[in-house]
């Protein structure tokens, strides 16, 4: 008997009381939305949605149906009806269907047999992931790991409750609802604001920093690998009452009374923070609705309006890419006491140890969690919101008044307010992952041209130059009706050209000579904007840093931008300017890089005022290592910060010699081109129009 036979009972999950919640929410009322999990990694996400997929009731479905119809009202556009009012019944468990980050879009929402459709007229149809899912639970792993038009497709099924696919004018539609629970660690990225807004709910979740709860942790997660049936067993009963109480709270649902009082408060709360549009007010007022089922109550109550608050407005409160979710739980208090009814007393918020509190009964501890569980701010590893730009402590000095890399270290510089970039791209047709930045061959874009299949599944098919292989050979094949005479090697698929993510590693000069004028607030915001503009393009980002007499890799390759945002804004800077060695560093980590993925082409970004002052003939070997950087193939762009009024041209000559172009910090605006254009016609400005003249072709 293996540990699938027997899934880890959703009762003997240890804390994660939020989680629990948002998750037993969605059982009792799928209209809630779903669930966005974001946490560390080990923290028994999997786990808990799996467990939760046992508790759900069986479904009746019309047996043989591939795409799950109930029997009471079948779904009049399933591709395997129309079903007869007596067809057999069958009844089954809940599924939890697992979506695989690196799933194709065929794999999500189905397949088409384009070959019979041309040549037979048949709409044969092979179901994918979403028709699997439907009446059950669809799980994301790493869902800000997904392709752009995979997330898309996703949301948009659930929140239309149906999958459509869509091929060379050939249609099939079928119903796909389902609980949708996704998981994320934000360390490898965010979704998109407007991503985000999708889900009805969200949990930050973290491991018990409480020793008494991780020993219990263990101690179950190990009885249960050594006998998952007599695990199971042990917890039998709590898994009954739970399962029987979801049920009773989906009966009540129904007759659970939204009043006036307890509309204004959602209403109110959600203007008061700020939300965009209004999915916020209708995913709460689902939310308390459900609460109140859940508690055995048909009216809701403030304490469940304050509830729903916490679990679905967090990350819809961002307005930037660079805030961190949270709420501001005594503005929240403040806003449903202000609104309260007329001669009402304001509640005090619900701790969850009554038995018909949120957290009470069926076995769940109280539901009840502390700051901690709702914005994770207490997890002990924050270093500053990702756009905290005050000035962060100096590193401690030694005896010599020197920082750890032999540099005199001053304080970290503010950055200035980010503005946006130009588009900086890589040169030539990629074929990395999707995203918004370079030219790139990708399955989604604009046709381009056709080739033949090389065998496996079909993607898009490039209908007229089908038909065009296939004309030819319609005499000698006996055509005689109307229909075209298709063969396997008539197919033709559709060349795209789209937009690819690609790796910006930034190599950022915090010298001395960089500090000089103030200019490190500039520069700071500068790459501050740039890694806004690498957020919006989908790419992956790294920082390297060099001072004094090193250099460093301030973060390794990520998806987070806002991780490297953190770091950027407790950059401390000083001491001499080892170019070179910022140079082969950067070399080294798009060594390793590539050997990690391949099909990811990096742009290199230097920004510098192109001084070399550290290690003996700084200048002459910081020229030989961008000569091998240029050797590699390495696309680059140099950030010209040199200000003043006399100017040494470095970052040029090191522009030229990595084989990029240099762009000056006034020039890299995006609003900037027309006035530089306009000093170039009047004699100046020259080399800060030639530096950007490829971006305003690729623009």
């Amino acid at each position: 008997m293996t540990t699938l036979d027997h899934p880890y009972p959703f009762t003997a999950l240890v804390g994660q009381d939020d989680l629990r919640l948002a998750l037993l929410l969605n059982a009792v009322s799928a209209r809630v939305g779903g669930v966005l999990v974001r946490g560390e990694k080990g923290t028994a996400k999997s786990t808990a949605v799996r467990a939760l997929t046992a508790l759900l009731p069986e479904v009746e479905v019309v047996a043989g149906c591939r795409f799950s119809c109930d029997p009471a009202a079948p779904d009049p556009r399933c591709p395997d009806g129309p079903h007869a009012p007596a067809q057999a019944e069958a009844r089954r468990p809940a599924r939890m269907v697992e979506l695989p980050v690196g799933a194709s879009e065929d794999r999500l929402v189905g397949a088409l047999d384009i070959e019979r459709a041309l040549a037979e007229g048949v709409k044969a149809f092979e179901p994918g992931l979403l028709a699997a899912a439907h009446r059950g639970i669809l799980y994301v792993d790493e869902v800000n790991l997904l392709g752009d038009h995979l997330v898309d497709l996703l949301l948009d099924a659930a929140a239309m409750g149906v999958s459509s696919v869509e091929r060379e004018g050939v249609s099939v539609r079928h119903a796909a609802r389902f609980l949708l629970v996704g998981t994320m660690n934000p360390e490898e990225g965010e979704l998109r604001p407007q991503l985000l807004d999708r889900f009805g709910l969200t949990v930050e979740v973290a491991a018990s920093r409480e020793t008494d709860e991780r020993v219990e942790v263990v101690r179950r997660r190990m009885a249960y690998e050594d006998d998952p049936a007599a695990f199971a067993a042990r917890f039998a009963g709590d898994e009954a009452a739970l399962r029987t109480r979801i049920a009773e709270a989906r009966e009540l649902l129904p007759r659970v009374a939204l009043g006036d009082t307890a509309l204004r408060q959602i209403a109110a709360t959600c203007a008061a923070f700020e939300v965009d549009g209004m999915r916020a007010d209708l995913v709460m007022a689902r939310t308390a609705t459900a609460l109140a089922a859940w508690a055995g109550r048909d009216s809701v109550l403030a304490e469940d309006v304050r509830q729903a608050a916490l679990l679905a407005l967090p990350h819809r409160g961002r307005r930037n890419p660079f805030d961190a979710p949270g709420l501001d739980e005594d503005k929240l208090d403040e806003v449903l006491d202000e609104n309260a009814g007329p001669g009402e007393e304001p509640e005090a918020p619900d701790d969850g140890d009554g038995p018909d509190g949120p957290g009470g009964g069926g076995g769940v501890p109280p539901q009840g969690g502390g700051p901690e569980d709702r914005t994770g701010q207490d997890r002990g590893d924050q270093d500053g919101g990702p756009g905290d730009t005050s000035p962060a402590p100096a590193a401690p000095s030694d005896a010599e008044g020197k920082g750890p890399a032999g540099a005199a270290e001053q304080p970290a510089a503010s950055a200035t307010a980010p503005f946006r970039t130009k588009k900086l791209t890589v040169p030539g047709l990629g074929e990395g992952a999707a995203g918004r930045r370079s030219r790139a061959r990708t399955a989604h874009g604009r046709t381009t041209g056709s080739y033949r299949p090389r065998g496996g599944a079909l993607g898009s098919l490039h209908l007229a130059a089908t038909v065009r292989a296939a004309a030819p050979h319609q005499k000698a094949r006996g055509r005689t009706g109307a229909g075209l005479v298709v063969r396997g090697d008539d197919l033709r698929l559709a060349s795209r050209e789209g937009r690819e993510g690609n790796l910006v590693l930034f190599v950022v000069d915090a010298s001395g000579s960089m500090a000089a004028r103030q200019r490190m607030g500039a520069v700071k915001g500068a790459v501050l904007s740039l890694l806004l503009d690498a957020y919006q393009r989908r790419d992956k980002v790294g920082l390297v840093t060099f001072r004094g007499r090193e250099a460093r890799l301030a973060l390794p390759p990520t998806s987070s931008v806002d991780t490297a945002a953190a770091r950027l804004a407790s950059l401390p800077t000083g001491g001499r300017t080892p170019l070179a060695a910022g140079l082969l560093k950067a070399r080294d980590v798009l060594r390793i890089e590539r050997l990690r993925d391949p099909a990811r082409r990096a742009l290199l970004v230097v920004v510098t005022d192109g001084r070399a002052t550290g290690g003996p003939e700084p200048l002459p070997l910081a020229r030989r290592a961008a000569g091998l950087l240029a050797a590699d193939g390495t696309a680059s762009v140099v950030v010209d910060c040199e200000a003043g009024p006399v100017r040494l041209g470095l970052a040029g000559d090191l522009a030229g010699r990595l084989g990029g172009s240099a762009v000056t910090l006034d020039a890299l605006r995006a609003d900037a081109l027309a006035g530089l254009v306009k000093d170039v016609r009047g004699g100046d400005g020259a080399r800060g129009v030639r530096d950007v003249r490829g971006d305003r072709r690729a623009a």
